[in-house]
């Protein structure tokens, strides 16, 4: 699998590996949340609604 693959890739032990992925993690939701969400909105077709108070 690709995580294997890329586990065994990735230099330093266990600790430097656990780091490497977590920073990698960070920075990929950072760029989703930046750049391919914002993108993305208009396409998808979802409007802000809110639900009125109840009777």
């Amino acid at each position: 699998m690709i995580s294997t693959w890329l586990w065994s890739h990735l230099p330093g032990n266990a600790w430097v590996k656990t780091l490497i992925l977590l920073i990698a993690f960070v920075g990929l939701v950072a760029v989703l949340f930046e750049w391919v969400f914002p993108w993305l909105e208009p396409y998808l077709g979802i409007q802000e609604q809110t639900v009125g108070q109840g009777g």
